[in-house]
Parts: C-alpha cells; structure tokens; sequence
C-alpha cells in the first residue's frame, strides 16, 4: 500500500482546526481509502452515499446524526446537497462534539453548496492521483504515462491500465455526470474532451471547437466548466501586469491527469508518446500538476505577451512572484522570454524544471532544475 503521508498529515490538521473538512478531487483519486484510514468503514460514523443502507439511514438526517460524536465522514456528499444545511446546524453545537469530513468528486455545485451553507465553519483540500513525491523519482515515466489515479498506477500492465482509464472515461461520462444533474449526452461530451486533449498546453479558444462541433460558444464554455468542476480539466488563468504591452488573457487548458490524456490521445505506450506530436505538452502538463501537488504557494498563474514572451507557470506567495518553465531538454537554456519575463514581472526566481539528472545555474535567478527533485516532496519555494 502507498502512503499518502502529506495528505493525511494536512486532512489531520485540518480537522483539528475546523468543524468541516472538505476533501475533493477527481473521481477513484483515493479519497475513500484516506478516509477509512481515519475511520473504520463499519463504524455508524462513515455515511457512504452511494451505498442504499447508509442513504436509508439518511432518510432523517438530524435524528442519524446528532447522537453521533467524533469524526463523522460523508462520502459522495454531491448526492445529497440537502444534508448542507443540517451540517450547518450540527457544526455550530455549542462544544463541537463532532466535526464531519465530507468527501466529493465535483467541485462547482459542491463547494458553491458548502460555501453558502457552511460560511466559517469549513476548510477545503483538493486531492490529485499519486504524487512524484509519494512514489518517488523511479516511478516518473510510469506515472508520466498512465497517470496518478490509483488503480490506472497501479495496473499489472499497460493494457490493464488502458482498459481501466477507458471504463472510467465512460463511467464518468454515462452514470456520474447524469447522477450529478448534467444533462448532456455523453457522447457528446466525450467528443469535446477528445478534442480539448488536442488542445492541451495552449491557450484556449472556444470558437474553434464550437465551429468544429457545430455547437454555440456558450454551449462550449458549459461543457469546459463540467469537465473543470470533475477535476477533469484545469484552466490556467492569465496573469496580468500592469505594463503597456498586449497580454494573453484567455486560460490555457490542460488535461489535468496525464493518464486520461493520454487515453484520450490513442497513446497506448512511452514509444508512441515519444513520437507523438503532443509529447512536448504532455510533459509540460505533468510537470506543471505535479508542482502544484506541493501547497506551497497561494495563487498560480501562466502569462504570455502577444509579442511572443511566455512563461509555462507563475507561483505567488506573498507579494513574490516565482517563475516555472518546462523544458523537454537535455541541456536548457536561458531564453529571451525568461529576460523578458523578469524585467517585466519582477520575478524573484525562475525555475527551469528539465529531464536531467544535475541542478546547475543558468543566470542570476534563473537555474535548471531536475524533474526528479520533484520527488524529495520539497517545494521549489521552501528555499525561500
């Protein structure tokens, strides 16, 4: 069994400061097996809502559970957005008996419902497939290829992991979007994500699939924001100086699970992604998810000048500002963007993450970093 160490410490702190816990991620992401390690699967205290006994014992949710003292876990919370407002009422008992763990793989409903409803009194942790820094730095084209979902990882082979991330691809599509209120078909949607997995690492468009499906843009960016809200999709947001040059200000888009990516690619091994044409974006995806796998930083940004300066990913903490590049490289190199990025933005440094094994200094400010020092589960930022 892989232990997931970080995650378990921050779900522990976190309880031990709030009276809500909020644990969300991508579906089959691990979410359950963290909670049943806080709490025992056939305790009257774990509620999971896709089983019929616990929903039965739900059908009167203040008399199930106001006896009930300790942690408390709900899983698949999405399915029962009505239980919000009695876990209001629960969590503001005077001595706080309780304090309730709530698992759910959507974010956009859920977190509006727990915001509304739970003002003050909740935290939020969002949990991703296995980490670099959990398996660590021998496991990195293995990860890189099938991804960090658990059971796609950990699959007796490519082809047992090929067939499990296509039967997830259809359960989300066919049972759990339905079950979460989307009414769309899934065939559509499964040809819209297919098409934004050819859009992965670039600035996203909505006009050009909307053409290419025949389909409004409105309906496109409905469709955009269901995949995001699943943990499916991640848009980068734009980053914006104030400086008198014309900047990018639409998101770029990533595939969030490079698994997933590619399943959706028809990538089936590492020597078809080596002579994919999205080879160099795949990577850049996966480094990027497994930065922000380290909560280091407070907000995340990319930031490109319709001149042609980019820069892969901006982390903020505090008022500094830290650069990332992704280079597939086997010697990078300082570039005319990363200059330009530095003068403009004030970066106080800039990290160019590459495949390499040495860590060295490209300029002052800037220096090239080994993909596999990702694996030590030290942030970038915690040297400064």
């Amino acid at each position: 069994m892989i232990r997931r160490t970080s995650i378990l410490s921050a779900l522990n702190n976190a309880l031990a400061r709030s009276r809500v816990v909020v644990l969300v991620g991508l579906r089959q992401s691990g979410k359950t097996t963290l909670a049943r390690e806080l709490i025992e699967e056939d305790s009257v205290n774990y509620f999971d809502l896709e089983d019929p006994a616990s929903l039965a014992r739900l059908d009167e949710p203040m008399t199930a559970l106001r006896p009930l003292k300790g942690l408390i876990v709900i899983d698949e919370i999405q399915r029962r957005p009505d239980l919000f407002p009695v876990l209001r009422v629960l969590s503001d008992r005077k001595g706080t008996p309780a304090r309730f763990l709530i698992l759910g793989s959507a974010s956009g409903n859920l977190m509006r419902q727990t915001s509304e409803s739970l003002a003050g009194r909740m935290e939020r942790i969002v949990i991703g497939g296995f980490s670099m820094a959990e398996l660590g730095s021998e496991s990195e084209q293995k990860l890189w290829l099938r991804g960090g979902l658990p059971l796609s990882f950990l699959a007796e082979s490519d082809l047992n992991s090929i067939a499990w991330r296509k039967n997830f691809i259809q359960t989300l599509l066919e049972r759990d979007f339905p079950q979460w209120g989307v009414r769309v078909a899934a065939t559509a949607l499964q040809r819209f994500w297919t098409m934004v997995a050819h859009y992965h690492g670039q600035i996203w468009n909505s006009a050009e699939p909307a053409r290419a499906l025949g389909l409004s843009e409105s309906t496109i960016r409905r469709y955009l924001d269901l995949l995001t809200d699943a943990f499916m999709i991640r848009q980068l947001q734009p980053y914006h100086a104030n400086l008198k040059k014309r900047q990018v200000k639409s998101p770029k888009i990533f595939v969030r699970d490079s698994g997933l990516l590619h399943q959706l690619l028809g990538i089936d091994s590492m020597n078809s992604l080596y002579s994919h044409p999205k080879v160099g974006a795949s990577w850049e995806g996966f480094v990027i998810e497994q930065i922000l796998m380290m909560a280091s930083h407070e907000e995340v940004f990319f930031w490109a000048t319709h001149q042609g300066a980019e820069i892969d990913l901006i982390l903020r903490r505090g008022d500094a500002l830290y650069g990332v590049e992704c280079k597939r490289a086997d010697t990078p190199r300082l570039t005319p963007s990363i200059r330009i990025a530095l003068d403009d933005l004030k970066l106080k440094h800039v990290f160019v993450i590459y495949p390499g094994i040495q860590r060295f200094p490209l300029a002052s400010q800037v220096e090239a970093v080994p993909l596999q020092a990702l694996s030590k589960g030290v942030s970038l930022l915690d040297e400064f």
